[in-house]
C-alpha cells in the first residue's frame, strides 16, 4: 500500500457518509411564535351599579337606605350576570406607555418577544372598566406590540379593544392602562393578547 492511501481512506469514508441517506438529517422544523396572553378576573370588592337617570351609584350597602325606602323587589333581583348589553364593532386605542424597569433581552424559542404580566381589571366608580397591565420587550430591537383584550361578562362578550402600543426599547419593561366599556356595563373578566409581534 502505497503511504498516499492512509490519508486518502478516511476522506473517502468521510465523502460516502454525508452522501449517504442515513447520513442526511431532515430540515428542523420552524419554531411556532409563542405570544403572551393573560386572563384578568374583577379584583373583588362591593359590587355597584350606576342608576342612568339618577346617577346613583347603588351597592349593596346603600340600597334601601335614603329618601328612597326599602329595596323593591326589583331591586332584589337584579342580576348584572343577566346582562346582555355590548358594545358594537372594534374600539381602538393608544395607551400611554410608563418605563418601570430595563432587564437583559431573553426572547428565544422559550421566551416570547413581548409578554405581559401582573394585570388587574377594576372600575373606577362612574367612569369606566380598566386593566393596568405590564408589557415586557425580551427582544434585542424596538418594537411596538399590537394587544387584544376582551371584556366579558359572564363569558358573553361586551366591548372588544385593539391596542396600538408605542415603541417599547429592547429589553424594557412598563405599565400601561387599557380602558373598557363604561362602569354602567357590568364586567367581570378581561382577557388580553399579544397579536404582534
Amino acid at each position: 500500500m502505497s503511504p498516499i492511501m492512509p490519508k486518502i481512506l478516511p476522506a473517502a469514508l468521510f465523502a460516502a457518509a454525508l452522501a449517504s441517506p442515513a447520513g442526511a438529517q431532515a430540515p428542523a422544523a420552524p419554531v411556532p411564535v409563542q405570544r403572551s396572553s393573560v386572563e384578568i378576573p374583577a379584583t373583588q370588592g362591593v359590587p355597584e351599579f350606576r342608576d342612568p337617570k339618577t346617577g346613583q351609584i347603588w351597592t349593596p350597602l346603600n340600597v334601601g337606605q335614603g329618601p328612597i325606602g326599602k329595596p323593591t323587589p326589583a331591586d332584589l333581583a337584579f342580576d348584572p350576570l343577566a346582562q346582555a348589553a355590548r358594545i358594537e364593532g372594534r374600539v381602538v386605542q393608544r395607551p400611554a406607555f410608563v418605563p418601570l424597569g430595563w432587564s437583559v433581552p431573553t426572547a428565544g424559542p422559550e421566551t416570547p418577544f413581548v409578554t405581559l404580566d401582573n394585570a388587574s381589571l377594576r372600575a373606577v366608580p362612574a367612569r369606566r372598566w380598566q386593566v393596568v397591565l405590564y408589557v415586557n420587550n425580551n427582544s434585542a430591537g424596538t418594537l411596538a406590540p399590537m394587544i387584544d383584550c376582551r371584556f366579558t361578562n359572564a363569558g358573553k362578550l361586551v366591548e372588544d379593544t385593539r391596542v396600538l402600543m408605542p415603541a417599547i426599547a429592547a429589553g424594557v419593561r412598563g405599565g400601561a392602562t387599557i380602558y373598557g366599556p363604561k362602569t354602567d356595563l357590568f364586567v367581570d373578566r378581561a382577557t388580553c393578547r399579544i397579536v404582534s409581534p
